[in-house]
C-alpha cells in the first residue's frame, strides 16, 4: 500500500521533468535550425559581389511560389481530379484556364524586376542614434509601367513600395539605424514583387560598396563650454572662466545676428546684450579629450561633439585636442565636419 501511494507521488513530480525535458529539447531545435538558418544568410551574402550600380538579370533574380501561389496550386490539384474522375468538361475548362493565367503570372512576375538597374546615392553623415536614409534610384528602359517593386534592408520588414515609369526613373527611401559610431557599411537591401497576382514571389539582394560615417551622439544637456586661451601675441582681454564665457559683452545693436546674442544674460536682466566680436577674436577656444569631466570614452567623444556644435552655432574659432590627433582652431562648415569625422573614428 505504501510503495502504492509513493508510486503516485513521485508520478506528477516525473511528468513535470519530462515535460520540462521535451520543451527544453525543443527549444535547442528551434534555436538550432536558426542558427543555421542565419549561417546560411552570412554565407549566402558573402558571395554577392559589392557594388553601387547593379542591374537584375536571370542571374540574380529568384522566384518562389507564395502561400497563396501554394493553395492555388493544391485547389488546381483537386479541380483535375475531380474532372478526370467525374468527366466534367467545364471543369477541364475551369482548371487549364486557372493554371494558364498563374502561368502568365509567374512570367509577368519575374518581368517586373528582371532589367531594372539599381543606383545608390550618396549617403551624408549621420549622428548616432538616428536613422540614416539610404537612397536608390530605379530605372527601367522597358516601354511598359513597372507596379508594385518593394525596397528594405535584408531581414527589416520594413518594406517601401513604388512604381517604376516606363523608360523613367522612381527614387526608394529605406532607412536604418547605424548601432555605433563609427564608419559602418551600408547594410545588405533586397528588392521583391508579387505583381500581378500574387502567387509567386521574385526577389534580389544587393551588397551596396559604400560607407555611411556615423558621429557621436550629442550630449542632450552638455556643461558649458571650456574657457577660451589667449591667442599668441594677441592683448589679454576681460576673462571669466568660471562662466564659460570667453569675452565681455555689450548692449544688443540693431543688425546684430542672433547667434551673438548672450540669453542667459538677457533673461536676468531682460536687456538684450551681444558678444564683443572683437574681444572674441583675441581668444581661441581648445577642446580637449582629457578636460572633459568624464572618463569615459563614449561619454568624452559625445560631449565633444555637443560642445563643436555650440561652439560652431556662437561662429567661435575651435580646436579639437584628441589622443593622437590635434586639429587646429578654426570654423565654418569644413571645419566642424572635420571635428566630427575625427570623433566619430576616434
Amino acid at each position: 500500500m505504501k510503495a502504492g501511494q509513493r508510486l503516485r507521488a513521485a508520478g506528477p513530480s516525473q511528468g513535470v521533468k519530462a515535460s520540462s525535458e521535451n520543451h527544453s529539447a525543443s527549444a535547442a531545435t528551434h534555436l538550432g535550425f536558426f542558427d543555421l538558418r542565419g549561417r546560411f544568410r552570412r554565407w549566402f551574402e558573402a558571395r554577392l559581389p559589392l557594388c553601387d550600380i547593379t542591374t537584375l538579370t536571370q542571374r540574380n533574380v529568384f522566384i518562389l511560389p507564395t502561400r497563396p501561389g501554394f493553395m492555388l496550386g493544391a485547389t488546381l490539384l483537386v479541380l483535375l481530379l475531380a474532372s478526370i474522375n467525374y468527366q466534367l468538361n467545364l471543369g477541364y475548362l475551369l482548371t487549364f484556364l486557372l493554371a494558364g493565367s498563374a502561368l502568365v503570372g509567374m512570367h509577368v512576375c519575374h518581368g517586373t524586376l528582371r532589367g531594372i538597374t539599381m543606383h545608390l546615392i550618396a549617403l551624408d553623415a549621420q549622428f548616432a542614434g538616428a536613422s540614416a536614409i539610404i537612397g536608390i534610384n530605379l530605372q527601367s528602359n522597358r516601354r511598359s509601367v513597372r507596379y508594385g517593386i518593394g525596397l528594405a534592408v535584408l531581414g527589416s520588414g520594413q518594406w517601401v513600395w513604388t512604381d517604376v515609369p516606363a523608360q523613367g526613373m522612381a527614387t526608394v527611401h529605406v532607412a536604418f539605424q547605424p548601432e555605433r559610431r563609427g564608419l559602418h557599411r551600408v547594410p545588405t537591401l533586397t528588392a521583391e514583387t508579387r505583381f500581378p497576382l500574387g502567387t509567386f514571389r521574385v526577389w534580389t539582394v544587393w551588397r551596396p560598396a559604400a560607407q555611411v560615417l556615423v558621429y557621436p551622439a550629442p550630449e542632450a544637456f552638455p556643461p558649458p563650454l571650456p574657457a577660451g586661451e589667449p591667442r599668441a601675441g594677441g592683448a589679454a582681454a576681460v576673462h571669466q572662466p568660471s562662466s564659460g564665457e570667453y569675452d565681455g559683452v555689450r548692449a544688443y545693436r540693431r543688425g546684430d545676428p542672433l547667434k551673438l546674442v548672450v540669453w542667459k544674460k538677457a533673461a536676468k536682466s531682460d536687456e538684450l546684450v551681444s558678444r564683443d566680436a572683437q574681444q572674441v577674436q583675441r581668444y581661441e577656444l581648445w577642446l580637449d579629450q582629457h578636460h572633459t569631466g568624464t572618463s569615459h570614452l563614449e561619454q568624452q567623444l559625445s560631449r565633444l561633439c555637443a560642445w563643436v556644435l555650440q561652439a560652431e552655432k556662437l561662429g567661435l574659432d575651435y580646436g579639437l585636442s584628441l589622443s593622437g590627433l590635434e586639429i587646429q582652431p578654426g570654423h565654418g562648415e569644413a571645419h566642424k565636419r572635420r571635428c566630427l569625422q575625427a570623433l566619430a573614428l576616434q
